[in-house]
């Protein structure tokens, strides 16, 4: 990089262990695209539960050459959503997961990959709607893993959002967005 890693923590204890992990995984970025000019990663505790269990968002930054910045921001509530007791460690992994993909679609543009030539028919999955919010404009669809899988309104290809009811059977493309992974190309296979 031509320049040097930046790590803060605002609001948030510094630990050295979070600091060297960071540093992995932000190495890691640096051998998945040699070209990255810099990168800035914040841990930013914006509040605090009742016991400390509202884990810190984790911003990254990435500057790249030709680009806006590609910026990762992974929010407490995405991690609570998928851990139990969310904690530091989980909000960096996911963020740099988060990251490395977005990275990888980023370089793979670069190189004029196009990766229309694939069929979303192998990338499909059987879920569930678990939850609806029609005056939100999205809802929650439960995995075959039984997980929870954030999906807008705009992801519907086949099927009326209004009409959505819990344990309609759906085909959906899973994808990572700006802040975790989320449903696309959701199709109705059934309704109750």
């Amino acid at each position: 990089m031509e320049i040097p890693l930046q790590i803060a923590f605002h609001k948030a204890e510094k630990s050295d262990w979070a600091e060297q992990e960071i540093r992995a995984r932000v190495a890691k970025l640096e051998d998945l695209y040699d070209r990255i000019i810099g990168c800035r990663v914040t841990v930013d505790q914006r509040a605090r539960g009742a016991e400390g269990t509202v884990p810190p968002v984790v911003r990254i930054e990435i500057s790249l050459p030709g680009t806006s910045p590609l910026v990762v921001a992974y929010e407490p509530d995405r991690l609570q959503l998928r851990y139990q007791t969310p904690e530091l460690g989980n909000a960096i992994n996911d963020a740099f997961a988060i990251a490395e993909h977005r990275l990888a679609q980023f370089k793979e543009a670069r190189e004029g990959r196009n990766k229309a030539g694939h069929h979303d028919s192998q990338n499909q999955f059987l879920g569930q709607v678990a939850q609806v919010y029609p005056g939100e404009d999205h809802g929650f669809l439960l995995t075959k893993e039984g997980g929870s899988l954030y999906f807008h309104r705009n992801a519907m290809l086949q099927g009326d959002f209004d009409k959505l009811r819990p344990g309609d059977e759906v085909h959906y493309v899973e994808e990572i967005g700006d802040t975790g992974p989320l449903a696309t190309k959701v199709r109705v296979v059934s309704s109750r």
